[in-house]
């Protein structure tokens, strides 16, 4: 049988190739062009008057450089990632609203009983049935079924809760490594203009410091764009990873209270 790439990780990939062109598109379109016009402008102002008026600094000469543009497409990669997972918690979450137990109060199930309730559980979708809910009431009930005791199905479906609360927070770690990576590359911005302007340190000696000015700008606008953005990207993180956690606690009071409370191993 031919295997498939999980479906995920081809989004991942799609998501990286599409940052990457509209990051870049916007760049070579609207944010360089009118920072060499402010630069122009900048520069004219100075030769003209001297020195700068407050409020004068424009935010296309911030984000023009290659740091920033780095850190704009690992913020939307993270982002659609980020999306992706927030699409499958909400399927999820859905399928908590469904009766997958349709008994009434006071009514049993016995070990002999649970095919009867099985059966439509496997009848659903392999895409639903991949879900963490769909997945603990089958093992519930087949553990209930092998082992007619209900402190080991107990003992299974907080087993499966802690396992997918394990997965989920794995499944974590690039968008992770892309909030520590963001204000790395702001750091490197913050080095490679540094050593700009020690390269230039002989013309501020001769009296001409728009060179040294100019590298420090990137260092300094390097790292300052690269730290709002991991600042934003850490927020959005927390978020999904509340909602994962608000998943597997509604999913095992969902089993505990549709389920478990339910279970007698005699008429």
């Amino acid at each position: 049988m031919k295997k498939t790439l999980p479906l995920e990780l081809v989004y991942q990939v799609a998501a990286l190739v599409v940052s990457i062109i509209l990051v870049h598109l916007v760049y070579q379109t609207v944010i360089r062009p009118n920072a060499e016009v402010a630069l122009k402008e900048r520069a004219q102002i100075i030769a003209e008057q001297g020195e700068l008026s407050a409020g004068s600094r424009s935010l296309y000469i911030v984000i023009k450089d290659y740091e920033q543009e780095s850190c704009f497409i690992l913020m939307l990669w993270a982002l659609a990632m980020m999306g992706f997972k927030v699409r499958t918690i909400a399927r999820e979450q859905d399928l908590l609203n469904q009766d997958f137990i349709p008994i009434g109060e006071g009514v049993n199930i016995l070990p002999e009983d649970t095919r009867t309730y099985t059966r439509p559980i496997q009848a659903l979708a392999e895409e639903a049935q991949s879900a963490l809910l769909p997945r603990a009431l089958l093992v519930a009930l087949n553990r209930f079924a092998s082992t007619r005791n209900v402190q080991d199905v107990s003992e299974a479906v907080n087993s499966i809760c802690e396992n997918e609360s394990d997965r989920l927070d794995s499944e974590l770690a690039m968008i992770r490594y892309i909030t520590w990576a963001i204000p790395s590359i702001g750091f490197i911005g913050t080095v490679r203009g540094i050593s700009d302007a020690l390269g230039q340190a002989y013309k501020a000696v001769e009296g001409d410091i728009a060179g040294v000015t100019a590298s420090l700008g990137v260092a300094f606008n390097s790292t300052f764009i690269a730290l709002v953005i991991s600042i934003v990207l850490v927020f959005f993180m927390h978020q999904l990873q509340l909602l994962q956690e608000r998943l597997v606690l509604d999913t095992h009071d969902y089993c505990d209270r549709q389920l478990l409370r339910h279970l007698r191993t005699t008429g």
